[in-house]
């Protein structure tokens, strides 16, 4: 896979989704290496100066008034990085670990750190040859920094801790060995650099966002098979009443479940003398709620784009003004916020979406599918539990889509006395997308039978793709069956893009 070339400052969410998704190997632009020399002959200065300057030749954080004599400043980072190795629970995914690298060398690709080139390239070899640290994903709450993640890659780089390569996970030193690459001895600052900063919070906030900005593309998919299914008005989706309300989510919504929708027999069929006057808001209203939620994710990828390109470790060297000063740029409430909105917009795309499977099981809402989508009810159960899952599924997601921002709790014996708990605001992501993923699932499957119901009318033949893709790897449902199976294979498809793939529809744009 070829080498993505990032400049710092300049990255955007197409380049970041790449690295997420495609795991590209990254190296910094060469043009900001002469920043990063001049930062870090500052930092050379300062040590060999009398003036304490915090984490060159201090104590951290309470223990900042604490000097540090000069011959001691490489122990003190080597240190640094050890005890706060204090990360808990389960390694973070490798895709994530190495988004949260390519997110540091960007900070430190900033000239703002002080750091070696040494450092920098060190992270660059690891990417490009797959040595991944070992990561424990609970411990920071976005303070100064994510310290305890952030340390372990640390470790890592210094042939500490644990690190993976080949699908082996092995002791640090050994794994940049395999690689062919030498553990770094840090130098002044080069451990604070490290540690300090968003990334790993920012690593998870974005996979969460481009986790979702997926979801939300099945789900416009998911939404326009329901409608067709229950028989439902396009008559909603009419660009006029869109754009009469001005908001862009809503607009896109429309105009690609109209594209979704275009051509339909089935629709053709009740156009006219259509008993219904209006359909539930499940049905009526999706362009308005998801495309809200499209909108919000939209704002919440700008701040992440922001914080992505950012210096935000501690102290910043501004070698313009010839100072290194202590600041807070560490703390990761943007992010915190991003992941709040985030979690909002996962929640409220599955409730919606769970509202149609409710629809579409319900005889009386169905405009006459059998009860459950079974063609022999009462002998078989066909959906019926199926749709409770989901409900459960969105309950869950309810309960997690709670803020965490609001809930500091101070630290680091009152130094760190506000705290952003940005980490965990977006590691909880990754499980509400998987509910979320499930939920649409089990709806493609029950639209899908519905649609099969309406035969020989036959839905668009945009559509009609999409159910023959989901007929690909799920039957339809007869008598029966053990279902477990299908719900997986159906979130599978909705996780991976399978459906919107086939869809063949253009689809929105997370950008600007």
């Amino acid at each position: 896979m070829p080498t993505l070339t990032l400049a710092p400052g300049a990255v955007t969410l197409d380049d970041l989704a790449q690295i997420f998704w495609n795991e590209a190997p990254v190296r910094l632009d060469p043009a900001c290496h002469p920043d990063i020399e001049l930062a870090h002959a500052r930092i050379a200065k300062a040590v060999a100066g009398t003036d304490a300057v915090y984490g060159v030749n201090t104590g951290f954080g309470k223990l900042a008034s604490v000097k540090i004599a000069a011959k001691d400043t490489a122990t003190l980072q080597r240190n640094l990085i050890l005890s706060h190795c204090c990360g808990v629970g389960p390694a973070v995914p490798r895709r994530h670990a190495r988004l949260m690298m390519a997110l540091k060398l960007l900070s430190l690709g900033r000239g703002a750190s002080g750091v070696r080139l040494e450092v920098v390239t060190l992270i660059e070899a690891m990417l490009d040859k797959g040595v991944t640290p070992v990561i424990p994903a609970q411990g920071s709450v976005g303070a100064s920094g994510d310290l305890a993640p952030l340390a372990h890659m640390a470790a890592a780089m210094m042939g500490h801790g644990e690190a993976e390569i080949g699908g082996r996970v092995m002791p640090g030193g050994e794994a940049l060995a395999a690689a062919g690459l030498t553990p770094v001895a840090l130098g002044p600052k080069e451990g604070l650099a490290l540690i300090n900063g968003t990334q790993f919070s920012t690593a998870f906030a974005l996979a969460g966002l481009f986790g979702a900005w997926r979801a939300a593309h099945s789900a416009l998919v998911t939404s326009a098979l329901s409608t067709d299914a229950i028989m439902g008005s396009t008559a909603p989706l009419q660009p006029e009443i869109h754009a009469l309300r001005g908001h862009r989510g809503q607009i896109e919504a429309g105009e690609t479940m109209r594209a979704l929708l275009a051509g339909s027999e089935i629709r053709d069929s009740h156009i006219v003398d259509d008993a219904r006057v209006q359909d539930p808001y499940c049905i009526r209203c999706q362009p308005q709620v998801t495309g809200a939620a499209m909108d919000v994710l939209r704002m919440a990828a700008t701040t992440l784009e922001i914080e992505a390109n950012a210096a935000t470790d501690n102290p910043l060297v501004l070698v313009g003004a010839d100072l290194i000063v202590s600041g807070g740029n560490f703390h990761a409430e943007p992010v915190g916020f991003a992941a709040d909105m985030i979690a909002l917009a996962i929640a409220e795309i599955g409730a919606i979406a769970q509202r149609r499977v409710a629809l579409i099981v319900d005889p009386v809402l169905s405009f006459n599918l059998p009860p459950f989508l079974t063609p022999n009810p009462g002998l078989n159960s066909g959906y019926m539990i199926a749709e409770v899952t989901t409900a459960a599924l969105m309950s869950e997601n309810k309960h997690l889509a709670n803020p965490c921002v609001t809930d500091s709790t101070p630290t680091s014996a009152n130094q760190e006395d506000h705290v952003s708990m940005a980490a965990h605001g977006a590691r909880r992501l990754g499980p509400m997308i998987e509910n979320l993923n499930r939920i649409l699932g089990v709806e493609l499957l029950c639209a899908a039978q519905g649609i099969d119901f309406r035969a020989p009318l036959a839905t668009s033949e945009t559509l009609q793709r999409v159910v023959t893709r989901v007929r690909q790897d799920v039957a339809t449902l007869g008598e029966d069956r053990y279902l477990a199976p299908d719900l997986e294979r159906a979130a599978a498809m909705i996780a991976c893009g399978d459906i919107v793939t086939a869809a063949g529809v253009d689809m929105p744009e997370l950008g600007a």
